[in-house]
């Protein structure tokens, strides 16, 4: 559940909608739709979403 509220709370300071950060993130329009249903995703797919999100960040500044 760590993983959907990181991404939560990225979507709302982003102002992003899910569907455009699946699709960015891993390639899954669905994928933040999915997790909130209980999908559990890879290792290797929870890494690059933390990846995605700590990039975004770094250009952020934040």
């Amino acid at each position: 559940m760590h993983l959907l509220s990181t991404i939560e709370r990225h979507l709302r300071r982003n102002r992003v909608p899910p569907t455009r950060f699946g699709r960015e993130a891993v390639n899954d329009p669905r994928f933040v739709l999915d997790l909130r249903r209980g999908r559990e995703p890879r290792a290797a797919t929870r890494d690059r979403v933390l990846a995605y999100i700590a990039m975004h960040r770094e250009q952020a500044g934040a």
